[in-house]
């Protein structure tokens, strides 16, 4: 049995998180606080970034340009209705979405839902750990390795999932930095 082989769960539960805290918002605009915002269009819901361009023509703008344009309206409410506390304009062919400073309030509650997706990563990380683990001790019983074969993986499996621990606490600490600023 070769760790490294599983040791990708653990890095598909980075990406996970790193996607997560992207769409929490800073002070600063960026695509990603809506990009994955569910769009009501033509019968279903689509990911806003499969119908439309979205850039940061400034830091504290965004504009989201549908690449059809007959979409903007529906567009408009999504962003509208995503309690995102972004305020929207409609130019016409394009959305121009200005990101107001964040109040004290803003930021604690922000914070709150780092801090819970942070959580939810580490839960997950868990959940990786123990797969795995059980993977090691099914291997050990099937006799495929021996007793101290199994004592090696699951404290090798516990340093890896220590160090990826440790990455998600350094990535929530920078997001939480970007929230405070």
């Amino acid at each position: 049995m070769e760790l490294s082989q599983k040791q990708e769960n653990f890095d598909k539960v980075i990406e996970h998180t790193k996607q997560e805290l992207a769409s929490i918002r800073t002070n600063r605009a960026a695509p990603a606080m809506i990009e994955n915002l569910p769009v009501e269009i033509y019968g279903s819901r689509m990911p806003l970034i499969q119908i439309a361009s979205i850039q940061v023509p400034e830091p504290k703008m965004l504009t989201v340009e549908p690449w059809d344009k007959s979409i903007i309206k529906d567009v408009e409410k999504a962003i509208q209705t995503a309690s995102l506390g972004l305020s929207v304009s409609n130019e016409g062919n394009f959305l121009r979405i200005i990101v107001p400073p964040m109040t004290e309030e803003t930021r604690k509650e922000l914070i709150k839902l780092l801090h819970h997706k942070l959580e939810t990563s580490r839960q997950a990380m868990r959940r990786t750990r123990d797969d795995i683990k059980n993977d090691i001790i099914k291997a050990e019983k099937d006799k495929e390795i021996s007793s101290d074969e199994k004592y090696r993986l699951i404290e090798k499996l516990d340093e890896i999932a220590g160090d990826y621990n440790e990455k998600i606490k350094e990535i929530g600490e920078k997001k939480e930095v970007e929230i405070k600023l």
